[in-house]
């Protein structure tokens, strides 16, 4: 959307900061706390604030800060769980300045658990170390979000503007790769509004929500991936998308995420006969990389006579168990299951987007003026399977980096905007299309054609429905929330299904049953999808 085609929306407001953040998870939260050090920062939110995956990260935030480990350890883990795919500048990256970004949340605020006055540390899937850091036991993502909101609580130069859902991304009226600003929805106030800043960072999450069964909360839904796709931004690696292993076995009703640090401690999974089958399938047995722990679960899924494996954990010591995991007992407690004393049922489910808006090692995208960072960003840094609890430390560290990178970035803030006044988009309404049912039928072929194992004719089967649906879309249809959140849904589900289908091989998360094994030519190769260019892909090395 250009400024111009922005400028005439229906009853549209204006309004200009520095700098806008879209998201509230802690990338969001962690960027606009460092770009309020040089400049005002708007943070939009399509619901509440802490309405994001960090909110529910339980296990914790991977960091090389015990004297028995070294960033060369970590970088080695996560370039192994990778399969490849890393890319070993940003790993560097992350593992390097990853401790001091960690020492920094904790003076402002965070407070890891300790034992014994030290850092404790447990351990996950693929580390070779105890080097995952937790609070509250297992509410660690809430207790970031927390420290990082009561800040900027206090923070006169940042305003968080929630249930405002971003619509588009705005170009500078004759160009086709400058950002300045994003048209939003204020549900609130049932409005239009322009926001205009001299850079934009996507902090938006993952895309948990277009599968059917999946670990993320409901506003996960990929939005920013898909704006900024129809920007002209490059997007990559969307066929890996992780699938964590444990998940509560709970047909009809919410998923519940079972840590992997409760496997990290120790945890054993059984079949449907009761025995333990890990150790047969990796020699890092429950500890194994997720896309290998998850996929185990399916076949023995597939040869049991039960639609789930079990956790078990009751040989643990039970006041242990009600100490280290408090959330995860509560809630199991609350829903019939008594994790002291009986197996728990367990399936794998959609937990983690490896690809997104491609970025360099700053954050900053190929368009200008936008950056991204989190959970939509692709830094490179997973691969092609994210290392366990690396996710925050991602966040933290590429949110500062792109504060560095604009701090050092002579910007211009003030273009100047044409009249608001004729209107080019309908008014705020009800769509005439069924869209829970067109959103349900997306979610179930997501989970059955582009899931934990995919075919070449189930993939085009998606490929071919999700792009009939999209035309049903058009610019001049953007009347309610729903029906935006669903084009996006739809847009997502069309890039994963298209990269899918591109690389003809299995690696990480992506795995092919018609293309059962890694292909050497494809070790360094990603697909990046975009808009605006004449071919609808390129193949990157």
């Amino acid at each position: 959307m250009t400024l111009n085609q922005a400028a005439k929306a229906k009853n549209a407001n204006y309004s200009k900061s520095d700098f806008i953040v879209i998201g509230t998870g802690i990338a969001g939260l962690y960027a606009a706390l460092n770009l309020s050090k040089i400049g005002s920062v708007t943070v939009l939110t399509k619901r509440h604030t802490e309405d994001s995956n960090t909110q529910y990260a339980q296990g914790g935030i991977a960091v090389s800060l015990d004297k028995d480990d070294s960033w060369e350890l970590h970088m080695k883990d996560t370039i192994e769980a990778g399969a490849g795919l890393c890319n070993s500048r940003a790993v560097e990256i992350l593992v390097k300045e990853g401790p001091e970004q960690v020492r920094n949340l904790m003076k402002l605020g965070t407070e890891f658990d300790r034992v014994g006055g030290k850092l404790d540390f447990t351990k996950e899937g693929a580390h070779s170390k105890r080097r995952i850091l937790h609070a509250g036991g297992d509410a660690t993502g809430k207790r970031i979000r927390e420290s990082l909101t009561n800040l900027i609580d206090k923070h006169g130069n940042i305003e968080i503007k929630e249930e405002n859902f971003v619509v588009d991304l705005i170009l500078k009226n004759g160009s086709n790769d400058r950002i300045v600003g994003v048209l939003v929805w204020d549900n609130r106030a049932k409005e239009y509004e322009i926001h205009q800043a001299s850079a934009v960072v996507l902090a938006s999450g993952g895309c948990g929500q277009v599968y059917e069964n999946t670990t993320n909360p409901d506003v996960a839904t990929c939005d920013g991936v898909a704006i900024a796709y129809r920007a002209g931004a490059e997007i990559t690696d969307m066929e890996f998308v992780q699938f964590h292993p444990t998940t509560l076995y709970n047909p009809g009703g919410l998923s519940f995420l079972i840590s992997e640090s409760v496997r990290g401690e120790g945890a054993i999974l059984r079949n449907s006969s009761g025995k333990r089958f890990m150790p047969s399938y990796h020699k890092l047995a429950e500890l194994a990389p997720r896309d290998v722990v998850a996929r185990a679960i399916l076949n023995e899924i597939a040869h049991g006579d039960k639609p789930y494996v079990w956790i078990d954990v009751t040989h643990f010591d039970p006041d242990y168990i009600v100490h280290r995991f408090p959330t995860i007992f509560t809630t199991l407690k609350d829903r019939g299951f008594d994790m002291r004393k009986e197996w728990i049922p367990v399936v794998p489910a959609a937990h983690y987007m490896m690809g997104g808006v491609k970025t360099d090692t700053f954050g900053r995208t190929n368009l200008e003026n936008l950056y991204a960072c989190g959970e939509v960003a692709c830094t490179g840094v997973h691969g092609a399977n994210r290392l366990a609890s690396n996710s925050l430390l991602e966040g933290l560290v590429f949110a500062h980096r792109i504060y560095q990178a604009i701090k050092a970035k002579k910007v211009r803030r003030n273009y100047k905007i044409d009249d608001l006044v004729t209107p080019s988009i309908k008014p705020y309404g009800v769509s005439s299309l069924n869209l829970e049912s067109i959103r349900e039928k997306l979610r179930k072929k997501m989970m059955n054609q582009a899931g934990i194992k995919r075919n070449e004719k189930g993939l085009k089967d998606l490929l071919d429905w999700s792009q009939k649906k999209l035309e049903l879309f058009s610019d001049t249809e953007y009347v309610d929330e729903n029906l935006w959140e669903l084009k996006n849904m739809l847009t997502i589900g069309n890039l994963c299904a298209k990269s899918a289908i591109l690389r003809k091989e299995s690696r990480g998360a992506h795995f092919r049953i018609d293309h059962p094994h890694p292909n050497k030519e494809w070790v360094h190769t990603h697909i990046v999808l975009t808009k605006n260019k004449d071919e609808e892909y390129v193949l990157e090395q």
